[in-house]
């Protein structure tokens, strides 16, 4: 996405969960972000809304974006399901009709729908569907990696509590100490942030495990430690198989957990999240079944704590599992480059 001017379509979702896609471009790309669209926050902005991206304009449609002067609509939402919102398909034609690039994260294709293609050949614009996988993707095949190099898989309790974020802020951590260190990015956001990737939970459910594969090997053809973006969690009811073909996939040496202070139920469903512990034990043993590994360090998300609030359930994560923890984002992840960096990794 480098180089684009954005105007992100985030209709009555601009927040830090249903609207994650969005805030992550604002956090990690703020200056490709132009305008963002909503309605029910018109006239404000992203900065005083969400502490991002500074006076970047919240608009109430696409064409109060277009003074900003965009030349891509980014679909800014990750809705369960992945389905388009029926009232954006006008919004979508305006930008296609006044010459804009449309890229979505969805399921929904844009490019095999019929009205939006045809408005696209048009008028010249492209749309661009980055959940598209690729056509060569081979099934799992357990191949080694290039010796000396490192996978650490970031896992969590639930969907959207921040394991993309964690994976980030750990490799930018990790490079600003000079670590050679690459992001594999696993979900629509984490390719639109890095610009390449595959979207794990499109994949025919056969090949899912050798798409991460095939990311891990050649990720760490030039990089010394691979960090791996998680999807889903073990516990959920719906995204489950995901997260344990990519845990699988990525074969790692080393994962991270991350986890909300205070989560206790899996969202929407009636299904407990279990303290911490117990999570650490979940993972290890499902990554054991085809490698062992251990969880080294915990990422808490307390973006919804008070400052002291948020300290303190750090300190109580980390005394009842022994493991380092920080909020990667609050208070900084050099605890997690220590915790990996700190192991003794077996070779092969």
């Amino acid at each position: 996405m480098t180089g684009r001017r954005l105007a992100i379509l985030a209709e009555d979702t601009l927040d830090f969960h249903h609207g994650k896609t969005a805030t992550s471009l604002l956090r990690y790309r703020p200056d490709d972000v132009v305008a963002v669209i909503d309605s029910t926050h018109d006239g404000e902005t992203t900065g005083t809304l969400l502490g991002l991206a500074g006076a970047t304009p919240i608009c109430r449609d696409v064409e109060a974006a277009m003074p900003y002067g965009p030349d891509t609509l980014l679909i800014g939402i990750a809705p369960r399901g992945g389905g388009l919102p029926d009232a954006w398909r006008a919004q979508i034609l305006f930008a296609i009709e006044h010459d804009l690039d449309v890229v979505s994260g969805l399921h929904f294709m844009l490019s095999e729908d019929r009205e939006f293609a045809s408005a696209a050949r048009n008028h010249g614009v492209k749309l661009v569907d980055v959940r598209q996988p690729p056509d060569d993707i081979a099934v799992a095949s357990l191949r080694p990696r290039r010796a000396g190099s490192q996978v650490v898989t970031f896992v969590g309790s639930d969907c959207a509590v921040g394991k993309m974020t964690a994976a980030l802020e750990v490799t930018q951590a990790a490079r600003a100490r000079g670590f050679s260190a690459a992001f594999v990015a696993t979900g629509q956001t984490g390719i639109l942030l890095e610009g390449r990737g595959v979207a794990i939970d499109r994949v025919i459910g056969d090949f899912m495990s050798g798409a991460v594969e095939e990311l891990v090997v050649n990720a760490a053809e030039s990089a010394d430690w691979v960090f791996v973006e998680g999807q889903g969690s073990l516990l959920h009811p719906a995204y489950s198989g995901v997260t344990l073909a990519l845990l699988h996939g990525s074969a790692p040496d080393a994962m991270i957990l991350v986890h909300p202070p205070g989560h206790e139920q899996i969202d929407e469903y009636p299904v407990a999240v279990p303290d911490v512990r117990r999570l650490v034990e979940v993972y290890e043993q499902a990554a054991g079944w085809i490698r062992p590994a251990k969880v080294v360090g915990l990422a808490l998300n307390t973006r919804a704590l008070t400052e002291d609030d948020g300290r303190r359930a750090i300190e109580e994560a980390r005394a009842a599992t022994g493991l380092p923890a920080t909020d990667p984002v609050r208070f900084g992840a050099d605890v997690l480059v220590d915790a990996i960096t700190a192991v003794r990794y077996p070779d092969g």
